[in-house]
């Protein structure tokens, strides 16, 4: 694992970016492991002019988001799979729907959403790069401290702080979902290749401990120290921790 300062958020997001095009374009079927949140809008932004500008056909990339919320449709404004769309999805028309997978917070039997997620993830990989931000309590996806190394797609209790970090995306807090679907460490640990992006000094602290800490499920990012192919990009909030 190593880090790499990429000084400020636009080149960091650049970078990212430029990751994910190069494999989209020297893949045709690659798959993609992706993420939500703040950290990604600029990734997602600098991807869709790069595709543009390539003229990529994308109709047989596969993508699988880390996790959405349970108890949130397809069309709730902060549903991940809506996120998806606005930011990435609707700019390109050769994204193909049935390869993309996000897993479906309105099942009617959640824990065979998980079950048959965890499948196609196992049967479609494994995952050429998976994108990951950083919860500050050092979560991933929403695996949260504590969630097992060995642990697989499956119904996750959200805690307190994500569901306070979150709230800024919902009219009051108690709004937010108290529980999500997500993908499980093993799960992430299965890609070949993992980027993490991690800006601004909110961050800061969580990746000095990462960097410096123990392997151990209180922080559950620390399993990538295992990993044979991970990135860590900051900025300099994060680098010079201020």
């Amino acid at each position: 694992m190593k880090m790499i300062n990429l000084k400020n958020a636009a080149m960091a997001s650049q970078y990212v970016a430029t990751e994910l095009f190069k494999v989209i374009d020297s893949k045709s079927d690659a798959v993609l492991g992706l993420a939500t949140g703040n950290t990604m809008l600029d990734v997602y932004r600098n991807l869709n002019t790069l595709i543009e500008a390539n003229k990529l056909n994308l109709n047989r990339i596969r993508t699988f988001n880390l996790d959405e919320y349970i108890g949130l449709s397809k069309t709730h404004p902060q549903s991940y799979h809506i996120y998806m769309q606005e930011q990435l999805f609707k700019y390109n028309h050769t994204w193909n729907p049935n390869y993309i997978y996000i897993p479906n917070g309105l099942s009617s039997d959640v824990e065979k959403e998980c079950n048959d997620y965890e499948h196609a993830l196992n049967t479609l990989g494994p995952i050429d790069i998976q994108i990951l931000g950083i919860g500050e309590n050092g979560h991933i996806g929403f695996n949260e401290p504590g969630a097992s190394f060995d642990s697989t797609t499956r119904i996750v209790e959200l805690s307190e702080s994500t569901i306070r970090a979150n709230s800024i995306h919902f009219e009051n807090e108690a709004l937010v979902p108290k529980q999500a679907i997500s993908m499980g460490i093993a799960s992430i640990m299965k890609a070949q290749r993992i980027i993490l992006l991690a800006l601004g000094n909110s961050k800061s602290e969580i990746i000095e401990r990462l960097l410096n800490g123990d392997v151990t499920e209180d922080l559950p990012a620390s399993i990538l120290h295992t990993h044979p192919n991970v990135e860590i990009i900051v900025d300099d909030a994060v680098y010079f921790g201020k």
